[in-house]
């Protein structure tokens, strides 16, 4: 069962009769051909349709994902997320048509519809051709957008080159979101992330300023002179937290 079929199916065995009517309706136009007018309103439409609850998920609906496309984790989506990309996915194209639907959607997006684009974007077809709006997504200094790209989302270790991933990573720090949604994060890491890192905590400890213990997972494996003496400090001086993450970091260097 592919995504599209897997929502459809959440989203008829959660909503009232007449909602998932109504979304079934829609999907059926959208596969018959309608109009991009059509194809705009009904996405428009879709949360006032059908709601804005949380997307009721078990254990078994997760593996049906995962199964469906490896690293897709709907976790935390809503209803009318969901629905939206359906309605997407139902339209169909590929390559720069997709594409083009796309940036025109995220142009004139409000943010709940933003998040539920790019939380699509391990779902939609050539995955390279929709870089730029990832990389929009992961600039930004608004946490729920960039949350959208970067957790729970396996599309950014996928498909970011080294660069992009850096800069991905250093975000989430500079924003004060987490680092462990992040899918890829030890099989991305790379001696300039490392350094990178290491220079972004002599800045924090610069201005007087806490340093997320999870930096420190991303420097271990790469950890040069420099950077265990950064590890040593956190040993003698940071909370009980830090000093266990800078241990963790240190047992990586040694591997």
């Amino acid at each position: 069962m592919n995504p599209e079929e897997l929502m459809t199916r959440w989203l008829q065995r959660q909503l009232p009769a007449d909602h998932s009517t109504w979304l079934l309706t829609q999907r059926d136009r959208l596969r018959a051909g309608a109009s991009e007018r059509d194809f705009n309103l009904a996405i428009s439409l879709a949360p006032r349709r059908l709601g804005k609850a949380d997307l009721e998920l078990g254990p078994e609906d997760l593996a049906a994902a995962d199964r469906a496309r490896p690293g897709w984790d709907p976790r935390g989506w809503s209803v009318d997320q969901a629905a939206r990309l359906v309605l997407l996915l139902a339209q169909g194209g590929d390559g720069a048509a997709f594409n083009a639907r796309l940036r025109g959607l995220l142009a004139t997006a409000d943010l709940n519809e933003t998040i539920a684009l790019l939380r699509g974007l391990p779902l939609y077809p050539d995955p390279a051709l929709h870089l730029a709006q990832a990389r929009e997504g992961a600039r930004t200094a608004m946490r729920p957008v960039f949350e959208a790209v970067a957790h729970a989302n396996p599309y950014p270790a996928e498909v970011f080159d080294e660069a992009g991933w850096n800069q991905l990573v250093l975000k989430a720090l500079f924003i004060e979101t987490t680092l462990a949604p992040i899918q890829g994060l030890d099989r991305r890491a790379n001696p300039t992330l490392a350094r990178m890192l290491c220079d972004y905590a002599h800045e924090r400890w610069a201005a007087g300023r806490a340093v997320s213990p999870e930096l420190w997972r991303c420097v271990g494996p790469w950890a040069d002179a420099a950077a265990r003496e950064d590890l040593a400090y956190v040993l003698r001086t940071g909370d009980a937290a830090e000093r266990q993450a800078a241990r963790a970091a240190l047992d990586a260097a040694r591997k």
